[in-house]
């Protein structure tokens, strides 16, 4: 089977968070009293190779700015206007803005721009090279998810199901397509797949739709999760995380939905298991590791999805999605915590404290498997595993 080639591969994307807020709903508290921080045995560390301060986070907000790793570089924003890039290896500045006007999302990129999205709900492309506004273009309505680019459109997906793109070059709007939401969604935000003919967005109402590249016309539909049951509350379905991109399928998950494999040039569904996670799932050492929605970290056997392990002294804290490291799991909280899990068997190994605004978006795996964390507070390591003496 092609998911089995790919998993022994270790092969995985990177993908937005979930924000702890429900649109049409006064309450952002959370659905469960969270678990008590668990006291851990630790064998492992996590080291600070470098860390830097940029801008003021998601300064109080309920954002999912998170850096983008390129390789060679790494670009990262906050809601206060910072724009800056800096080198891996030892957090080198090589150019920084500072803009007036407060961004919601990004940054996103392709091999000429960065893409951010203002509170006044404006598209604006910035040079890679120095951070410079290259083009702007106006926005319906507000937009929480990462732009993204294949180099010649870069797409947006606003918070009420319109998926809008753009020419690349010159920001001009080439088409739009607008999906039914319910009333009643968590305030979340999965980013479009963009490929050089298809465009893969998932909406509020638990469906996963396929867009021609040139003209935003439907392709196929693949519905995550069905509304169930009496309140608004409870049938809610949404999609949170982008889908993982495994070859010619993609994987995705949904909140009271389930787990599936989706054949990426029909959306016939190759396999599905019950699930709940407002995150893309991740793969490693041949396994599915999936942050659920209450808390529990779970890992699946990737060639039949058999349930290997089960994690739940995390329940309900807000877990970002993990991590995967060589044998280890990071996974961030709502308190600020980077906890590091086993692969093999989920038990806690290590554990530090890292922000006290708290983690939103999931740690980023880069080369020689350090982690790039980037905290709300806008701070922002490379960190590495290290075991204990």
């Amino acid at each position: 089977m092609v998911v089995e080639r790919v998993l022994k591969a270790g092969m995985g994307v990177v993908a937005g968070g979930w924000l702890l807020a429900v649109t049409g709903c006064s309450s952002t508290d959370t659905f469960e009293q969270p678990a008590p921080l668990p006291e851990v045995s630790e064998t492992v560390e996590l080291d600070t190779l470098w860390s830097m301060s940029v801008g003021d986070g998601h300064d109080d907000q309920l954002l999912q700015i998170a850096p983008l790793y390129t390789g060679n570089l790494i670009y990262a924003a906050s809601a206060d206007g910072v724009v800056l890039s800096v080198k891996p290896s030892d957090g080198e500045v090589v150019w920084q803005k500072e803009y007036e006007e407060r961004f919601f999302a990004g940054p996103g990129a392709d091999a000429e721009h960065l893409y951010m999205v203002t509170r006044d709900a404006e598209l604006v492309a910035l040079s890679a090279g120095d951070g410079s506004e290259i083009w702007r273009s106006s926005l319906p309505t507000e937009v929480l998810a990462t732009p993204q680019s294949n180099g010649n459109l870069v797409v947006v997906q606003t918070t009420d199901g319109r998926v809008i793109a753009h020419d690349a070059k010159s920001g001009e709007r080439l088409w739009q397509y607008e999906a039914q939401v319910p009333v009643l969604t968590v305030r979340t935000a999965a980013a479009p797949l963009v490929g050089g003919d298809i465009v893969i967005s998932s909406f509020a109402n638990g469906r996963v739709i396929a867009l021609t590249a040139a003209d935003g016309q439907p392709v196929w539909q693949y519905e995550v999760g069905q509304p169930q049951g009496r309140t608004e509350l409870e049938r809610l379905v949404d999609i949170g995380g982008q889908p993982l991109v495994l070859e010619s399928a993609i994987m995705v998950v949904g909140y009271q939905g389930k787990l599936a494999l989706v054949d990426i040039r029909s959306g016939q569904e190759i396999w599905s298991r019950q699930a709940s996670s407002f995150h893309s799932p991740a793969i490693g050492n041949g396994n599915i590791f999936l942050s659920a929605a209450n808390g529990k970290v779970l890992a699946l056997r990737g060639n039949d999805r058999r349930e290997l392990w089960v994690q739940d002294n995390l329940s309900w804290r807000q877990l970002t999605r993990p991590a995967v490291s060589g044998d280890y799991l990071v996974i961030g909280d709502f308190e600020g915590y980077l906890h590091v899990l086993s692969a093999a068997d989920g038990s806690l190994q290590g554990q530090r404290s890292f922000d006290s605004d708290g983690i939103r978006v999931p740690a980023q795996v880069i080369d020689g498997g350090n982690l790039l964390v980037y905290g709300n507070s806008g701070k922002m390591a490379v960190l590495s595993i290290e075991q204990d003496d």
